[in-house]
């Protein structure tokens, strides 16, 4: 396993801003692991894409009248497991991230990193649920031969947790009947009931005073939006949608932690990496907000 930054300069956010580790509430860990992409490729240069992406946003949050950073964020070094270790490696460094007291952000790479941040996750909170923004089930047992390919990143989470799913507008037979048959707990709000009323609300509704993970696989937005993607799927939801959506979540629930994955950047395409980058800040100002991070971190300087 490597553990290191291409670039040790690339960091969440403009430079100067960023925390050391002991003063920090929030730790960005990017996992730029590709191996079972099966149509675009380039999942590996999202961390990379988001992060230089991220230099460009503004501290302050328009929305929240907050400026994120000043919860303290520190990002750690690329996590760049190899295949065959990859759950125990993803799993291990986000326990540890956890264990001291941080607020995990994991950035991908594509969504085969989810379920072992999941396990670290459910290891040490009580009755975790994960919410799954997407537009793929992403329940097949097994895929091209194996149980950790991205297409089976639902699947393996509910080994150790319920999953509620928004967005999603695509997946298989097989698929649709083990969620009509099987005993699973899987609930599903469809991008076109999310687009037709507020009725999705309830789902959300329904995870008050839980403990939550928080996934996005950023082919759940409307490839107009986020076009730098492996399996862009028509018809996902927009921003202010999902704003709204995040924004109920994390005053019902509790967040423990996060990822946003499955992004390829793409050349020319550079809005794509910014719009993502915009997520995370997002994601983090809403965990800073709720935990009330949004006073000055003492020496945040590194």
């Amino acid at each position: 396993m490597k553990n290191e930054m291409a670039d040790p300069s690339i960091r969440f956010l403009e430079p100067g801003v960023q925390a050391k580790f002991d003063a920090s509430r929030i730790a960005v860990l990017p996992v730029p692991f590709e191996a079972t992409v099966t149509y675009g490729s380039g999942t590996r240069g999202g961390p990379e894409g988001i992060l230089r992406a991220s230099a460009e946003l503004e501290l302050f949050d328009e929305r929240t009248r907050i400026q994120p950073h000043q919860a303290g964020i520190w990002t750690a070094p690329l996590l760049q497991p190899q295949p065959e270790s990859m759950p125990e490696d993803v799993q291990g460094e986000v326990g540890r991230l956890m264990d001291a007291g941080k607020w995990v952000v994991m950035l991908g790479g594509e969504h085969s990193i989810t379920p072992a941040a999941v396990r670290a996750a459910a290891a040490r909170v009580p009755g975790l649920h994960v919410v799954q923004l997407d537009a793929h089930a992403d329940l097949r047992d097994t895929y091209l031969g194996s149980p950790w390919n991205h297409a089976c990143a639902m699947a393996r989470c509910l080994e150790v947790a319920p999953v509620r799913a928004f967005g999603i507008r695509s997946y298989s037979a097989a698929e649709a009947r083990r969620m009509d048959g099987e005993p699973i707990d899987y609930g599903i709000v469809h991008a076109w009931e999310m687009s037709a009323d507020d009725g999705w609300l309830h789902a959300v509704e329904s995870l008050a005073g839980r403990p939550v993970y928080l996934t996005v696989d950023v082919d759940y937005f409307d490839p107009s939006l986020v076009p730098a993607t492996g399996t862009p799927e028509p018809g996902g939801p927009g921003w202010r949608l999902t704003q709204r959506l995040l924004d109920r979540l994390f005053e019902v629930a509790d967040v423990v932690a996060c990822d946003a994955v499955e992004l390829a950047p793409t050349p020319g395409l550079h809005h794509a990496d910014f719009t993502v980058a915009r997520l995370v800040h997002e994601l983090v100002g809403r965990a800073a907000l709720r935990h009330g991070w949004t006073a000055d971190t003492a020496d945040t300087k590194s």
